[in-house]
């Protein structure tokens, strides 16, 4: 896992970028979580002439889960729906990005029983990354 004091959680993936995210993709089906957006960010650059190492986001959530977040502190949807990052560093790994719900938390001053609806984060990475 890569250290930073940024409220990023970085995960190392044995999958491709693609695989990565399709694994995640899955995992939050199986929940019943919404799939609100996946932006290819290579294939974006490439449009334009540009070189990318691979890149995915994925934009996600749960309007139940969500929403008490962003009605008690609007700007909180800076940081919502939830995302993750697939991406391959320039040694060929991959990893896989999320924030820290507690950063969110601190950064928002959302409260333990709001944040705990997005706590589970954590547990849906590894189990893509499984």
């Amino acid at each position: 896992m890569i250290s930073m004091d940024n409220g990023i959680v970085s995960k190392p993936s044995p999958y491709s970028v693609s695989e990565t995210i399709d694994r995640l993709v899955a995992v939050l089906e199986a929940k019943g979580i919404a799939i609100f957006s996946r932006i290819d960010q290579q294939a974006e650059a490439e449009k334009v002439g540009l070189a990318l190492t691979p890149i995915q986001l994925l934009i996600f959530g749960n309007p139940r889960a969500g929403t008490p977040l962003m009605a008690a502190v609007p700007v909180s949807a800076l940081d919502l729906p939830l995302k993750a990052l697939g991406w391959e560093d320039s040694q060929g790994q991959v990893w896989l990005s999320y924030n820290r719900p507690d950063y969110l938390q601190q950064r928002f001053g959302l409260s333990d029983a709001l944040i705990k609806n997005i706590a589970g984060i954590g547990a849906l990475v590894d189990q893509a990354l499984a």
